[in-house]
């Protein structure tokens, strides 16, 4: 939301205002240099006005919320968040990007991609990129809109995915893999709304997908008959040193990223650059300089001998496919990874099977969870022993982050060693690049 307030402030004519109840780093900084920040917390009905002529309400907004009360007394236009990003690029054309995993860095590789080339795009994506001043960007002139498809909800007023707002001519799909269980509690449920993504595609658009996925075959086949079907798989390549080179016609290029899963991500980035017009040889002249999306298998820190990654892998399928890249990297190296349950889905019990042999590739493998936030969170408890099981393999299970870090620190310093910490959290307050340098022994 405060991407979108910092973009819409840049075009001509829009004056931008702000209420929530807490905000948080670095949105506060980002929005208090433009401005932006309210001057008090809360809510202030009076400042909706007859002239206001647009509410657009976040995730969190609840049906009692007073400045919302007051918007809809008025009469005025009320959006979600994907419904104002659609309002705002009707006439372009739009490209999304959805999946249970990689959609942020295949959206991130369009984007890149474009830029290099010199075709302006509006977006929206999850992650910063680098070279890319804010994660959202709305424009006048810009010909093509690209976004990252989300099929979480779209607000508590509104239980719609967020992508089926969108309404795509150039639709990608990287895969499904169960997620979001307390809004999809059947997999059956959480395919369908995939199914319905496909559905809004628009007259003669384009459906991309990853071919080894069974589900987006069964759409595929499933899809109108003017909407024309690409499927993608996994590029021929070589690794060598810890440095991906991928194979195409026009030789080979070589990567600043790696993994079986951005190798696929490439392939539909390159799909969807090539459905409006983009040259191949420029794509791939381009995709050699993409360094990735922050938190996304994003190098921290290297010791003589060893690496450090972050990710913000976090369901089973992202869980599995960054361990294997790393594995796939540094098959020399021993594969340390720690990986922290944070989400909603990841917290679940009865979910926790889903994770089964995810950490089978690593050396050493550990998970952590924190009771504290369970116990917020109002969700059935579990221990140890029961992470352990259904993760199944070496895994070693911890619900206190200070025990996981004392053992960590007790194979310090790790030589010869690739270092995954994986997360959408932080490990209860852990830092950690500064974490990662103590276990490696850097300190640069």
């Amino acid at each position: 939301m405060h991407n979108l307030a910092l973009a819409l402030s840049e075009k001509p004519g829009y004056k931008v205002t702000g209420s929530d109840d807490e905000i948080f780093e670095p949105s506060r900084s980002r929005l208090e240099a433009a401005g932006l920040l309210p001057k008090a917390w809360g809510w202030f009905p009076e400042k909706i006005t007859a002239d206001t002529d647009a509410v657009i309400v976040g995730m969190h907004a609840r049906e009692d919320n007073p400045e919302l009360k007051k918007a809809k007394e008025l009469g005025v236009k009320i959006y979600s968040f994907p419904e104002y990003l659609y309002e705002q690029t009707k006439g372009k054309t739009r490209i999304v990007v959805g999946g249970s995993h990689g959609k942020t860095t295949t959206t991130a590789m369009i984007l890149h991609v474009l830029k290099e080339v010199g075709v302006k795009a509006d977006y929206m994506v999850g992650a910063q990129i680098e070279g890319f001043k804010n994660m959202v960007s709305l424009s006048e002139d810009a010909r093509y809109a690209v976004f990252e498809g989300d099929e979480y909800l779209t607000s508590p007023l509104d239980s719609r995915s967020k992508f089926l707002h969108y309404h795509p001519h150039v639709a990608v799909l990287t895969g499904i893999a169960w997620d979001h269980v307390n809004v999809f509690p059947t997999f059956e449920g959480y395919v369908d709304t995939f199914r319905k993504f496909t559905q809004l595609i628009e007259p003669n658009g384009q459906f991309i997908y990853y071919a080894g996925d069974e589900n987006l075959r069964k759409l595929a086949m499933e899809l109108r008959q003017d909407v024309k079907k690409v499927a993608y798989d996994t590029p021929r390549h070589t690794i060598k040193n810890g440095v991906t080179e991928v194979e195409h016609g026009g030789g080979g290029t070589t990567l600043r990223v790696f993994g079986t899963h951005n190798l696929q991500n490439l392939m539909a980035a390159r799909a969807a650059c090539m459905a409006i017009g983009v040259k191949e040889d420029d794509f791939w002249k381009a995709a050699g300089t993409f360094t990735g999306a922050a938190g996304r298998l994003q190098e921290v820190c290297r010791s003589e001998s060893g690496v450090a990654y972050k990710d913000f892998a976090h369901s089973p399928s992202k869980l599995k496919a960054t361990v294997h890249a790393v594995r796939e990297q540094w098959r020399n190296k021993r594969l340390v990874a720690v990986m922290e349950l944070h989400t909603f889905s990841s917290l679940t019990k009865d979910f926790l099977p889903q994770y089964h042999g995810g950490m089978d590739e690593a050396d050493v493998a550990m998970v952590y969870y924190n009771p504290k936030v369970m116990v917020e969170k109002r969700m059935a408890s579990f221990s140890v022993a029961d992470v352990e099981n259904a993760f199944g393999g070496n895994v070693r299970a911890f619900d206190d982050s200070e025990e996981l870090k004392k053992v960590l620190r007790q194979m310090a310093p790790m030589e010869d060693t690739a270092l995954l910490l994986m997360t959408s959290g932080n490990f209860n307050g852990v830092n950690l690049v500064e974490f990662a340098r103590e276990l490696l022994n850097n300190e640069q």
